[in-house]
């Protein structure tokens, strides 16, 4: 896969560090920059988790391995054997071979269930932590969104009549608009960080989790940058 087309999980970091140093120097002792360190602390574990659920589990795949040898030659050892009892035999009653088609037929569709269940089984086991991970980029995802929540840029009109349970407007304009900026940049960053674990990992169940990030994180941008557009149109009477 070309170096263009990939997500490089070690700039992606870089970059939330760096948006970290950022917000603290803007936004000292704020709750946001609490939110980005957590962030960071989630993009280290995704750096290591991406990586590690591309690489196989050798040794379940050695005792899934195991186990398919062996129920092949148990398999193996019982076609012999009814094959053996039948051969034995002068006249085969047909009242006696239906049962023992039954019995046979019902031995290879559980054989073949076990045998699905083993096969698929390290997938699942990557699912499920790439799944636990998503999730909680999903709960970040919804925090940033609460840190912006009250940031309303209608508040800074000159018509705007404030109430007593009216949030208390301690940015300035251009400090809200920053401050919507990062909430932004977090956002996307939260989504990239979901796509990582897609990058190399070929399952659908965790691609819809990750494309559900995403679009989240996509709509809730949406709605901040309708925030900055109001803020600069404020500003700007």
């Amino acid at each position: 896969m070309k170096a263009n087309t990939t997500l490089d999980s070690t700039r992606i970091v870089a970059t939330v560090e760096r948006l970290c140093r950022r917000i603290e120097e803007r936004f000292p002792a704020s709750g946001l920059h609490g939110v980005s360190l957590t962030l960071l602390n989630v993009a280290n574990h995704v750096e290591r988790e991406s990586d590690a659920i591309h690489q196989p589990i050798y040794y379940l795949r050695c005792l899934i391995g195991a186990l398919l040898f062996i129920i092949g030659v148990l398999f193996c050892a019982g076609i012999w054997l009814l094959l053996k009892e039948l051969l034995s035999k002068n006249t085969l009653n047909p009242s006696e071979l239906v049962p023992l088609l039954e019995s046979g037929a019902n031995e290879i569709i559980l054989i073949g269930v076990v045998v699905f269940f083993l096969v698929g089984f390290e997938r699942r086991i990557k699912r499920q932590r790439a799944l636990k991970a998503i999730h909680q980029l999903r709960a970040i995802a919804h925090v940033i969104d609460m840190h912006q929540l009250t940031k309303d840029p209608v508040a800074y009109d000159e018509t705007y009549v404030s109430t007593a349970s009216s949030p208390s407007r301690l940015l300035s304009t251009a400090e809200l608009v920053r401050y919507l900026d990062y909430c932004s940049e977090l956002l996307s960053l939260t989504g990239k960080l979901a796509a990582l674990y897609i990058q190399r990992f070929d399952d659908e169940v965790t691609l819809s989790a990750a494309n559900d990030i995403e679009n989240l994180t996509t709509q809730l941008s949406r709605k901040i940058w309708q925030k900055v557009m109001v803020a600069h149109n404020t500003a700007g009477d």
